[in-house]
């Protein structure tokens, strides 16, 4: 009996069509979602003039080859480099996820939508320049925001029910394959062109979890993201030139995506492309840590001056968490560099205490080996409270709850501090707002002269003014 596979090339894959017709033909009509759009612009973008304060990260950056200058190319904000589309999507995307405080959603699978900003921006403003050059129409900035909300959709919306990481797999995976739809869709991509390209993300080889978690957390966890996202712009330039796609790119028995990586099971899907992401999207605004870990530091902030004096005489501390936060963040020994510590509930909570704050300054050894961070750790226990971890994934609550309660050697204790909902999520927006704009004005003044912020706030405040910008004077503005 024959064993050969059929060779009748199938109908792509339903979950690439999905994508294709919803980057291609979906209308997005929520002003909530272009808002929130651009709170998310303007913070991410923030984030990475921060993260250039950091030679770690912009030692990374730059032009493959030292000197190149790409006419019309895509600039690169708080910089001076021109460079091709790819290698700015990855400078970008670099720099904006280098602290770990740019958004954040949390599901059966986490991750940072904001890290799709990267292949985004650059594609939109290379393509901007080259139009111009031609004597054609630039892209605007609502072209940015509505491309921002359609990646924020599509990572968001297959992480809701489908867990990479309890394959090995890491999220970045969904970064690719979102910016290589949008990418594709920016770049005049058919609606076959679009799935073809999409094809290819889907199975292109997958990074492992490996650098994020003990014994090995390491920096690529902070450019993981940009690698996906620049990946993603080449794979989308190339199926614009007619490069093939492969249909049953993730149902292909034996070789498809399902049967090799996801354990051959299909993903599974809870509801339609939209706008729900974005308008949910959750943003770290109080502090740069992980996100299972932002309610336990807000926790602790609020304890620091109950327990600032009293730190030697601390018998225990408790933190009660829920289980993706045991699962990725309960670390005990030694933590061996930023990445490692910005990966731990314990020291995230230990700084909050002592220090009654947490900035990216407090990940670096100076910090570290202050000698009451590990007496603390040494004291902590982490519980779950199995109502939390019900709520988290909860579509109508998302909560991302923790509490913190600190007992002392002479037998009393504090209160048991808890908090459901951190200060960046859609619950707290009218609280959060305020504060992230004040983030975002912090991160201009690390970069830009005063003449050069006004002139940045007074666009990025304005949702009309700024849709209506071109993508190119918008990028300009960032230009050290």
């Amino acid at each position: 009996m024959s064993t050969h596979t059929p060779n009748i090339r199938p109908k792509p894959d339903k979950v690439l069509t999905d994508i294709a017709d919803y980057v291609a033909r979906h209308e997005i009509k929520s002003r909530e979602a272009y808002n929130t759009a651009r709170l998310c612009l303007i913070d991410t973008l923030g984030c990475g003039l921060e993260a250039l304060s950091y030679p770690a990260c912009t030692k990374l950056m730059g032009p493959i080859v030292p000197g190149t200058v790409v006419p019309n190319g895509a600039k690169v904000p708080g910089t001076q480099f021109q460079l091709d589309p790819v290698t700015a999507a990855f400078n970008i995307g670099c720099m904006i996820r280098w602290l770990d405080f740019n958004d954040a959603w949390v599901a059966a699978e986490w991750g940072h939508p904001s890290d799709n900003l990267g292949g985004i921006l650059a594609t939109a403003d290379w393509l901007s320049r080259n139009a111009i050059a031609a004597g054609r129409k630039p892209l605007m900035m609502r072209d940015v925001l509505t491309g921002m909300i359609k990646a924020h959709e599509i990572q968001g919306v297959i992480a809701l029910e489908n867990s990479f990481n309890r394959v090995g797999l890491d999220h970045a995976v969904l970064v690719k394959v979102a910016s290589t739809a949008v990418a594709a869709q920016m770049l005049g991509g058919t609606h076959e062109e679009i799935v073809n390209a999409v094809s290819n993300a889907w199975i292109d080889g997958q990074s492992l979890r490996t650098y994020r978690h003990a014994p090995n957390t390491g920096s690529r966890k902070s450019w993981a993201a940009g690698d996906a996202t620049s990946r993603a712009v080449r794979l989308a330039l190339m199926a614009l030139k007619g490069e093939m796609g492969y249909p049953s790119a993730l149902t292909a028995k034996t070789w498809g995506f399902y049967d090799v990586l996801f354990k051959g099971k299909p993903f599974r899907f809870k509801r339609p492309y939209g706008s729900y992401v974005m308008e949910n999207v959750l943003f770290k605004i109080s502090f740069p840590a992980e996100f299972h870990a932002q309610t336990a530091v807000e926790c602790a902030v609020r304890l620091h001056p109950e327990v600032k004096d009293r730190l030697d005489d601390t018998r225990k501390i408790v933190i009660t968490t829920h289980e993706s936060a045991l699962r990725i963040i309960d670390k005990k020994g030694p933590l061996h560099n930023p990445a490692d510590r910005d990966h731990c509930i314990q020291y995230m909570t230990a700084i909050g205490l002592i220090k009654g704050n947490l900035t990216a300054r407090d990940y670096e050894d100076d910090v570290a080996h202050d000698p009451r961070v590990d007496l603390l750790r040494s004291k902590m226990t982490c519980v779950e409270n199995k109502q939390w971890s019900r709520d988290y994934l909860d579509p109508d609550k998302r909560s991302i709850a923790n509490a913190v309660q600190v007992f002392f050697k002479d037998g009393t204790k504090t209160e048991n501090v808890a908090v459901e909902y951190p200060i960046g999520h859609r619950r707290r927006r009218k609280e959060g707002v305020p504060l992230l704009e004040a983030k975002f004005r912090t991160n201009l003044a690390r970069r830009f002269p005063e003449k050069q912020r006004q002139a940045i706030l007074a666009l990025c405040l304005d949702q009309t003014k700024l849709e209506a910008t071109p993508v190119n004077e918008f990028v300009d503005l960032f230009v050290i």
